[in-house]
């Protein structure tokens, strides 16, 4: 049992090779046929060119720090102009004591008033 698992891992590889060996000779056919296109059009194959990441330099970083500081710098000197000239809050008004009283005996009547019209009525009923 042993030994027809190991035959067939021998033929599998075998076959694997073949395989491999077989896609080669089509890959040189097809560089073959590639050289042989190019030299008809008089040009060479265009092989597209990968970009790098882009580094900037530590002067960059520097300007560009710098750029933003000064436009932060003009943007809270305008917002501390505007606080300076801004008009003073109004004063918050308050009410007497005695208009606060006044309107407690005035709330104290309706609801007197309305508790009497109430009575009959739930009398009645």
């Amino acid at each position: 049992m042993l030994s027809n698992a190991v035959k067939e891992l021998q033929s599998a590889k075998q076959q694997i090779a073949a395989q491999i060996s077989g896609l080669a000779a089509e890959a040189q056919k097809i560089d073959q046929a590639i050289a042989a296109l190019s030299g008809l059009s008089g040009g060479s194959v265009a092989v597209p060119v990968v970009a790098g990441k882009r580094k900037m330099s530590a002067a960059g970083r520097k300007a560009i720090a710098a750029a933003a500081r000064a436009r932060w710098a003009r943007h809270n000197a305008k917002k501390a102009g505007k606080a300076a000239s801004a008009k003073p809050a109004k004063k918050k008004r308050t009410m007497s004591a005695a208009a606060r009283k006044a309107i407690g005996l005035a709330v104290k009547a309706r609801w007197a008033r309305q508790k009497a019209e109430a009575a009959p009525a739930a009398a009645a009923q």
